[in-house]
């Protein structure tokens, strides 16, 4: 027997229905609340992607968890740039939106410096901008016309409790594909804003000390060094003088009057390009000073050659010096070698190759004896570094003992080392190599020693050292750590010819170039001195996801193909099945 529905349970079947709709959209409506009040007490973010690019180190979080103040960000990287350009645009919007979500002190904007049609605007901000701190990059876009060039400033303007500093957000590199520069720059993002933000927000600086009474380089020579370290830290001149605490005090222990604690005066040292021998009592004065936990970075030049020796003549002799030093580094686990490297990849220089019209006429031709140095290490001193400029360096060698020893720098995979003495002949430079001479590869120039370091002179109390009692003599090392590098001029910079000022460290004028050295000494100290683990970021790595062209353009008919037909047939399958299903349900 067939049932019907009477009008009374339509009705009603129909009220349930209602009252069904309502308590779902309540109960999804509580839902949402619920978790809107869960994620404001609870903060959480979900990163997807396969390098976790969006998850922020501890060390990050840390800092900008501290910002009490408007952090603002101008960022001059907007408009209608290629897509490489476009990607680290986008990117970097993506990290300063992650910055954020930390802490809502930090706001942030894009300018297209290029927006105004007033060229007389423009290039007033321009200048404004360069004033600032910022460099221009060209680039050749492609237009409807052809190409044409245009001005970028791939930077931005932070500022924080009134002071205001440059940030770069491309990572120059010397001889490398431009997509590589970029990924290279993505993957730096996180630590050069991070460490914008350090700058601006340091307190309490710690205190580096450049050594002297051994001949170093002057404040003249490593004024570029001394400017860039100076905003991360308290910058002095120190001698040693054979003075005891003059690298140490003594305090005395606030529970017990007779007893002292020995403490260091500096967080670290910078031993430039020493000429003269250490005494044993600085030496010794030096070496309580790393037991006490201080770090030291040996910018040590151990053969005695210079270019001002071959500004008159074409030849000099390359001799070994003695720093008495050798003994000293060899307790730590390193020895300099009395050669000199030669390398094909190196920096060309002014020659004079001949005379027309009684004018000389100047090439720039490759100097061997100046090895350029390309970072191949993953180590966060020198991950994504750019090219470093060397003069007349040697190398080194590591010594076994309970140290931890990572090789920061070596030279090229076509290098050779010359045994000094030697003949220094400038007239190499006009003639071709014989690559068979060149047959060394990667002969280590800088290291980095980590560890808990025996005194050189355990067992002996150099001359002059009454009692090692009132110094606090120790055997042992805290742990600490020192870099060594086997060329003295890797500090020193140029100065401009004409008026003679110093010029930034890495800038060739030569050349009109600049090279990693600056960034290479100042990724160095903070990695001796920053407790936070801020540079740790510098490992972060993107990986870059290039197409092979080559497969490409084989292939390029097939892709087309199924680019097109692909989605056509996908849709017509689709709208069959669809037809299908509509006439059999109607048909029952």
């Amino acid at each position: 027997m067939d049932t019907a529905q009477t009008p009374k349970s339509i009705s009603t079947s129909k009220k349930d229905v209602k009252r069904s709709n309502i308590i779902q959209f309540a109960a999804g409506l509580i839902i949402i609340v619920l978790l809107n009040i869960i994620g404001y007490y609870i903060f959480t973010r979900f990163d997807l992607t396969s390098e976790k690019r969006y998850t922020l180190s501890p060390a990050t979080k840390k800092l900008i968890k501290e910002l009490d103040d408007v952090l603002y960000i101008k960022v001059y990287l907007k408009g209608d740039y290629p897509s490489e350009f476009k990607k680290l645009e986008n990117e970097t919007k993506e990290m300063l939106s992650e910055f954020r979500a930390y802490n809502k002190n930090i706001e942030y904007e894009f300018i297209d410096p290029n927006e105004s049609p007033n060229s007389k605007d423009r290039n007033q901000l321009y200048r404004q901008l360069m004033e600032s701190g910022l460099q221009p990059t060209d680039l050749q876009v492609r237009t409807k016309g052809g190409e044409s060039r245009m001005i970028i400033f791939p930077g931005a303007l932070v500022t924080y409790k009134g002071k205001t500093t440059a940030l770069s957000l491309l990572e120059n590199q010397i001889g490398i594909n431009r997509e590589y520069v970029i990924n290279n720059s993505i993957n730096s993002l996180e630590y050069n804003i991070s460490n914008t933000i350090r700058k601006l927000t340091i307190e309490n600086k710690p205190k580096v000390g450049f050594l002297m009474g051994h001949g170093e380089l002057d404040n003249t020579q490593v004024a570029g060094a001394w400017y860039a370290l100076a905003e991360y830290y308290n910058v002095e001149r120190v001698s040693i003088d054979e003075k005891i605490f003059s690298l140490t005090e003594r305090e005395q222990d606030s529970k017990d009057s007779t007893k002292y604690h020995i403490k260091n005066k500096y967080d670290a040292l910078i031993i430039a390009k020493p000429e003269t021998a250490f005494s044993e009592k600085d030496k010794f004065i030096l070496d309580q000073y790393i037991m006490y936990g201080g770090r030291v970075m040996w910018l040590i030049d151990p053969v005695m050659a210079d270019m001002d020796s071959l500004a008159n003549t074409s030849t000099m002799p390359a001799i070994g010096r003695d720093l008495n030093l050798n003994d000293q580094l060899f307790t730590y686990g390193v020895r300099l070698n009395s050669n000199l490297v030669m390398d094909l990849n190196a920096v060309p220089i002014k020659i004079q190759t001949g005379m027309m019209n009684n004018t000389p006429q100047i090439s720039m031709l490759p100097w061997y004896y100046f090895p350029v140095l390309l970072p191949t290490s993953s180590h966060v001193i020198v991950n994504h570094l750019n090219a470093i400029k060397t003069e007349f360096t040697s190398s080194l060698d590591t010594i076994a003992n309970n140290i931890q020893k990572t090789i920061l720098l070596s030279s090229s995979n076509y290098s050779r080392a010359v045994n000094v003495p030697v003949i220094v002949d400038l007239t190499i430079a006009g003639k071709k190599p014989d690559k068979r001479l060149f047959k060394q590869h990667f002969l280590p120039i800088a290291v980095l020693l980590e560890g808990e370091f025996t005194s050189a002179y355990d067992g002996r109390m150099p001359y002059g050292i009454a009692s090692s009692e009132i110094i606090g003599y120790k055997k042992q090392s805290k742990p600490t750590k020192m870099i060594v590098v086997a060329d003295g001029d890797i500090i020193k910079n140029q100065f401009n010819r004409k008026q003679g000022f110093p010029l930034p460290l890495g800038f060739d004028q030569d050349l009109g170039e600049t090279f990693g050295n600056e960034e290479f000494i100042l990724n160095c100290m903070n990695y001796l001195c920053d407790e936070s683990g801020l540079i740790s970021v510098r490992s972060r790595e993107t990986r870059i996801r290039v197409l092979d062209q080559a497969q490409i353009n084989e292939d390029k008919f097939i892709y087309q193909i199924i680019n097109i037909a692909v989605p056509i047939i996908s849709i017509a399958l689709l709208g069959i099945i669809l037809m299908i299903i509509r006439k059999k349900r109607f048909a029952q």
